[in-house]
């Protein structure tokens, strides 16, 4: 009997350490106590009172009403030619087989143009290309290309994405490969004034960060537009790609269907009533998809090309934040009321119409 009540005393003891260890490791999974944990960190409340919001717009119309003007003033300084010229260059006698005379590596593609300066034109002069209707952004037409390929020729075999310009009739790859490189841009323009040819610099029309890091100064075109599908411009075998600069501007997808694109630039000064000769190689097929065409002659301003967008956009929030702040005062200088009074609560005005 003692011998069964001693161990019974033993197990009971052993019972009771065990449970006392087993609630101390439970309360050591409660988290430490601090405010963040429990919530109560001082919180910022604002109260919209009505001379805060008639402050507030007040503000935002005085700052955005300049800064629109400033900028539709800089975008109406900024003197721009556009020229439509893919159906002017068509021949008459080619007006009903236009696809015909396009594809045609024999016709003469030379169209020769005439643009007035409309005001002094300071430089540098920016030309561009426009394209429209045309889908830069396709799905298919994007991913046709080799990033691995463009940055090192020990990538040259990085064609993977490339078909149908992937490879060569020869079997081995086309540099660079893909949809885009095969349909670069191949009209050429060039300038004149009073038969003085004028100068357009091709020199730094890409993007930095393009030439020193997405193309390879080791990779060369290799069988680019020699096989039996001929798209648009050729390149030189010669020339590194990160020096291929028109490539490279190319490359640089377009986001919507209509878009420019940097030709090069015009360094010296244009007066105004100046007219310029453009003698244009018509060779970039637009026909097929309905495209239109037109070259682009720019000044820019501190805030780019001419858009007037931005500045009205300005002046359209500035001048709503100015009429309702006007609004506003009117309203609490005619009909004040009490900040937080519970007569304007809904249930306290269907008491009041019921006791009424």
């Amino acid at each position: 009997m003692g011998e069964r009540g001693e161990t019974s005393s033993m197990g009971g003891g052993s019972d009771g350490a065990m449970d006392s260890f087993t609630s101390a490791k439970k309360i050591s999974k409660r988290p430490k106590y601090s405010r963040f944990t429990q919530q109560e960190l001082p919180a910022c409340k604002p109260i919209l009172t009505p001379g805060w919001v008639i402050t507030t717009f007040i503000l935002v119309g005085v700052v955005f009403i300049p800064i629109g003007l400033a900028s539709l003033f800089a975008s109406q300084r900024v003197v721009e030619i556009v020229d439509r010229y893919d159906e002017d260059c068509i021949p008459s006698r080619f007006k009903d087989k236009v696809l015909g005379y396009i594809q045609d590596e024999k016709t003469n593609k030379t169209c020769m143009r005439s643009l007035i300066v409309p005001k002094l034109m300071k430089s540098p002069i920016y030309v561009y290309y426009q394209l429209s209707n045309f889908y830069q952004n396709h799905r298919r037409y994007v991913k046709s290309r080799s990033d691995k390929q463009l940055r090192s020729n020990e990538s040259m075999w990085k064609t993977t994405n490339c078909e149908p310009e992937a490879l060569g009739e020869d079997g081995k790859p086309i540099v660079p490969c893909g949809l885009i490189a095969w349909s670069l841009f191949n009209d050429t323009y060039k300038f004149s004034v009073n038969n003085n040819p004028l100068d357009v610099n091709k020199r730094n029309i890409a993007w930095d960060s393009d030439r020193e890091h997405k193309f390879g100064s080791d990779v060369y075109p290799r069988n680019f537009q020699s096989g039996g599908l001929i798209g648009g411009a050729k390149l030189n075998s010669s020339i590194p790609l990160n020096e291929q600069e028109d490539l490279i501007v190319w490359m640089r997808t377009a986001a919507l269907p209509t878009f420019r694109k940097l030709y090069g630039r015009i360094e010296v000064d244009l007066e105004a009533n100046k007219k310029i000769t453009v003698t244009i190689k018509n060779n970039y097929n637009t026909y097929d998809f309905g495209g239109e065409k037109h070259l682009v002659l720019s000044t820019a301003s501190w805030i780019g090309g001419k858009n007037d967008f931005l500045g009205v956009a300005y002046l359209a929030v500035g001048g709503i934040c100015l009429f309702l702040a006007i609004a506003f005062i009117l309203v609490y200088v005619l009909k004040p009321r009490p900040l937080g009074d519970p007569n304007y609560l809904s249930w306290n005005r269907n008491q009041a119409g019921r006791w009424n």
